[in-house]
């Protein structure tokens, strides 16, 4: 693979509502700090390189950004880089960000918004970003509890026109099932990998029959989680990735947009040759076999992260 020449469109292209986006996007959880992203110790990244990553990907046809206010570290916030990197935006990007989960200025994280407290942080997202309306916003779910007060309130909020469309974060099938009585979905944003359990993949189909994007976290770091692919990938994975003459975090990037067309990578790095890495592994294809092999029949338990994507 000549990662240097393939952009974003060999990944092919899914709708999230009425906006088109390549399958291959970004996620900017890990833009403002090196190491282990969302925590108060944070070390922040070099401004220059990280605003060279958001124009680097953008030219590369990148056209969904995944973020949140509360992904910042000290110095550093993505909506601003995502500003200050892209502002006048293009026509076709779509910035997705999430509601729900709160962080103090040091860093520490705060109780979930209250249905009132939600407006407050989309007009943070807004004033962050330079935007009078945002494209996307995800609902950010911890525990199994009913989020009808809560998605009811961004419901609201996208009457009123500052949220074009709605998503989920971090939920199960019964939140999607609750939320889609009260205003549309267009995405559900789930923890989801080479590893994922029966009902994690059931999920995914679920979303997909009812054309609804997929859009996993975690699908590089794996268990590894905010700290990254820390943990090592399977000898699976590894077989699979020497066959092509790739990477493993292009494997596990492909392996994912193969679990269906309604499938959107959001992969993060403050790293310009990983950017390129994970935009390439847009276009690789891998065979039946090689997705058998990668399949892994362990049983895992279908819980929740509690930590924030």
């Amino acid at each position: 693979m000549t990662s240097q020449t393939i952009t974003a469109a060999a990944s092919g292209t899914w709708k999230l509502g009425d906006r088109t986006v390549h399958r291959i996007g970004f996620g900017a959880m890990r833009l403002p700090q090196n190491g282990e992203a969302l925590t108060p110790d944070a070390v922040p990244r070099d401004r220059g390189q990280a605003i060279g990553v958001l124009r680097r990907a953008v030219e590369l046809g990148v056209n969904h950004i995944d973020t949140a206010a509360f992904y910042f570290s000290p110095l550093l916030s993505a909506n601003e880089l995502i500003n200050r990197a892209l502002a006048p935006y293009p026509d076709d990007l779509v910035i997705a960000t999430k509601v729900g989960p709160g962080r103090d200025p040091a860093g520490r994280w705060l109780p979930h918004a209250t249905p009132e407290q939600l407006r407050g942080q989309v007009e943070e997202n807004l004033r962050q970003l330079g935007r009078d309306h945002l494209d996307v916003v995800n609902l950010r779910v911890v525990g199994t509890d009913s989020l009808a007060e809560r998605f009811g309130a961004l419901a609201d909020l996208r009457e009123a026109g500052l949220i074009r469309h709605l998503g989920l974060s971090n939920v199960l099938p019964h939140h999607l099932a609750e939320a889609r009585a009260i205003a549309p979905v267009v995405c559900v944003q789930n923890m989801y990998g080479v590893d994922a359990s029966p009902e994690q993949k059931e999920f995914l189909r679920l979303c997909g029959e009812q054309r609804i994007a997929f859009v996993p976290f975690y699908s590089i770091a794996g268990t590894g989680r905010t700290a990254g692919a820390t943990t090592g990938h399977s000898p699976e994975v590894h077989a699979v990735a020497r066959a092509h003459g790739v990477s493993a975090a292009q494997v596990r990037l492909a392996w994912t947009l193969h679990q269906g067309s309604h499938v959107l990578a959001i992969p993060g790095t403050g790293d310009l040759g990983h950017l390129a890495q994970n935009v390439a592994a847009g276009s690789l294809r891998l065979s039946e076999e090689a997705l058998a092999t990668l399949d892994s029949p362990t049983p895992h338990r279908n819980e929740q992260d509690p930590k924030a994507s």
